[in-house]
């Protein structure tokens, strides 16, 4: 069966080291940021990001400053982030330890308290290395570090039109609860 959490795959034996990042990174995480955005050549149609609208400093100095931003180095450069707790060689992502309001009324499986929920953010990889078994263990580095916190589900959205995105999730056994029309400073109302 299909979990709204996550599927436990197996592991590679290189197991991904997160970081927590401080704020003495925020320069290399915008770098990082502004290097995915311009070197992805499948920006514009899955995943929108206009770096100083969607992500922007605001946004990751937030999740630096609340403990939320996790990524992964490797030879002292950022592989990957992820906000919200993880990060992909080479990733970055923010993990939010707790679900918004906005994800209220969507009908998720299991009905639980903000506070038993992780939410993942701005999840990326080195568009220059692809294809490689990144994003999946990000993804499952990050549900290794939720059930950590002791939650009980790890939730996030993404674009409707960002199909690679939805077919890695797809592939781990993450299961589509809803499509919701949210709107985001920079694509407008549009559909997740």
């Amino acid at each position: 069966d299909k979990q709204e959490f996550c599927c436990w795959t197996k592991r590679r034996e290189d197991k991904m080291n997160l970081k927590q990042a401080v704020r003495e990174d925020f320069d290399r995480i915008k770098a990082f940021y502004i290097y995915v955005i311009e070197n992805t050549d499948t920006m514009k149609e899955c995943c929108r990001w206009i770096y100083g609208l969607h992500p922007d400093d605001e946004l990751i100095g937030g999740y630096i400053d609340s403990g939320d931003m996790y990524y992964n180095e490797r030879d002292g450069t950022i592989a990957g982030t992820l906000v919200g707790g993880l990060i992909i060689v080479p990733i970055i992502s923010a993990l939010t330890k707790k679900q918004e309001e906005d994800y209220h009324d969507v009908p998720w499986q299991k009905n639980l308290a903000d506070d038993e929920v992780a939410v993942g953010h701005i999840m990326c990889c080195d568009p220059a290395i692809k294809r490689q078994g990144l994003a999946k263990d990000l993804l499952n580095s990050t549900c290794e570090l939720c059930r950590s916190l002791g939650k009980k589900a790890y939730r996030f959205d993404t674009l409707a039109s960002n199909t690679p995105a939805q077919a890695l999730y797809d592939s781990l056994g993450y299961k589509r609860i809803a499509q919701r029309r949210w709107y985001a400073r920079n694509t407008g109302w549009t559909d997740f």
